[in-house]
């Protein structure tokens, strides 16, 4: 996660619902059924802490010496995820074996180094052109003045690893014949820690047409516990679910509620916290776009930003927890017969 940040933008479009629209949020919330969730579950089920733990434990390994932006680290955890989905048989969006999004260097004056953005894609089947995201940033620290290396494994190697098991899941299914009606674009971000870069220069280069992206679920370290769960860790920060699509929110609760019963807290849930983590991931460059987000966190520890950062520290059966309801999600998305609803009003929790 970015530390420092300017906090520029504000969604304050209206603070009061007309009487009809809140009829057709109250609506919305009433009606939404899960959809399949018995495939929910069975799909899900082929997401392994196992599996998980063997990802994050090379990709947050010394090799890549703590994936910093531009730097052989980084191009070597980029051609990691490369080779993992050319072996799963997840396409590319551009098709053949190009699956970076290259960001030439001269976006990063700075370091005068090029990088790329990692995307793999699973086409819907009904409906290809409607575009859910699901992201995680790919790049780390580095290394230190010391030679130490900062691994990242929470941040952010564990929402890595979890788009890495998604990906697989909904290609099992799609094989099964019973692939997502909408597509899915699996965004593995780069330049995150220097200032969401990589966010930035998707949305100003989209892939695919920003109208015809539904939502970004973006996750930001998932794979440890705070000090504020230490006695309830079956828990998950979600922020701003519900501040572009009160759909979103709901359809987020009815498969927790359904699925999973984790602890969802909210207490973060808004434009300013005092850590201002709404606008601190690469979730905050997608709704600056009107695209409605949900950020997946499990809070600072405090190996935040340290080279303690390690993958024996991760509670794999949690993350596979968390990486679930984070799948479920996203199926109950890509298959309900309509698309996602963006607000005519947005009404930020305060």
């Amino acid at each position: 996660m970015k530390t420092f940040f300017i906090l520029s933008f504000f969604i304050l479009v209206g603070t009061c619902a007309t009487p009809k629209y809140t009829v057709k949020i109250q609506n919305l919330k009433d009606n939404i059924e899960l959809v399949d969730s018995t495939l929910i579950v069975k799909y899900s089920n082929t997401i392994s802490s196992e599996e998980l733990k063997k990802h994050l434990y090379k990709f947050a390994s010394m090799d890549f010496e703590g994936r910093k932006v531009g730097e052989p680290g980084q191009k070597l955890a980029s051609e990691f995820l490369k080779t993992y989905y050319i072996k799963e048989g997840i396409e590319s969006p551009f098709g053949g074996d190009n699956y970076y999004q290259t960001i030439p260097a001269s976006i990063f004056p700075k370091i005068n180094k090029s990088t790329e953005n990692v995307l793999a894609f699973i086409e819907g089947i009904e409906k290809p052109d409607e575009v859910i995201i699901i992201s995680a940033h790919l790049d780390h620290l580095g290394v230190n003045e010391n030679g130490e290396i900062y691994r990242g494994a929470d941040d952010d190697g564990s929402g890595t690893v979890a788009l890495m098991e998604m990906a697989q899941a909904f290609k099992i299914a799609k094989m099964d014949g019973v692939g997502p009606k909408r597509s899915i674009l699996f965004l593995h971000l780069t330049a995150e820690e220097i200032g969401k870069l990589g966010s930035e220069f998707y949305v100003k280069h989209p892939v695919f047409p920003l109208n015809s992206t539904l939502c970004n679920l973006n996750i930001d370290m998932i794979g440890r516990v705070d000090d504020l769960h230490e006695n309830n860790k079956d828990y998950i920060y979600l922020i701003g679910s519900n501040m572009l699509s009160k759909e979103l929110h709901y359809v987020s609760e009815k498969v927790n509620h359904s699925l999973f019963n984790i602890n969802i807290d909210y207490r973060y849930n808004k434009v300013k916290d005092g850590h201002n983590y709404y606008s601190r991931s690469d979730h905050f460059n997608f709704a600056k776009e009107n695209i409605p987000v949900i950020f997946y966190f499990n809070g600072e520890h405090e190996d935040y930003h340290k080279i303690s950062d390690t993958p024996d520290k991760i509670d794999y059966p949690l993350l596979e927890r968390r990486t679930k309801l984070i799948f479920a999600t996203a199926w109950q998305i890509a298959n309900q017969d309509h698309r996602l609803v963006i607000d005519e009003y947005h009404e930020l929790l305060k």
